[in-house]
């Protein structure tokens, strides 16, 4: 038998979704320009919160910078639970990117 999640129930689901929205266009579209954002200041991928705080979402999708949101005002609403599935969705996206582009963002990809 194979490993199957639990499925768990989004409770602020207007947020997540705006959250998810803004990830899913920057992994199709604005990878490199947020990949570099990234680079130039010194964050891993993996740092989330991180990512969520200083802002790197918004600059790197303008459909969120023009909605008056911010990333952190969003995912500050979330429930612990919620949150927990935003940053594994978000870790999940990562996972999934071209080894090529992984390649030249090494720094982005490194854990220490």
């Amino acid at each position: 038998m194979a490993y199957q999640q639990a499925q768990i129930t989004v409770e602020k689901a207007e947020e997540f979704e705006q959250l998810k929205s803004a990830i899913t266009r920057i992994f199709a579209s604005a990878l490199e320009k947020f990949y570099g954002r990234l680079q130039s200041k010194g964050v891993r991928g993996r740092e989330f919160e991180k990512i969520v705080q200083l802002g790197l979402l918004e600059e790197a999708d303008s459909a969120l910078a023009q909605s008056g949101k911010k990333a952190q005002q969003l995912y500050s609403v979330l429930t612990v639970s919620d949150q927990a599935l935003m940053r594994e969705f978000y870790l999940e996206r990562m996972e999934k990117v071209d080894p090529a582009l992984r390649l030249k963002y090494q720094k982005v990809y490194r854990y220490y």
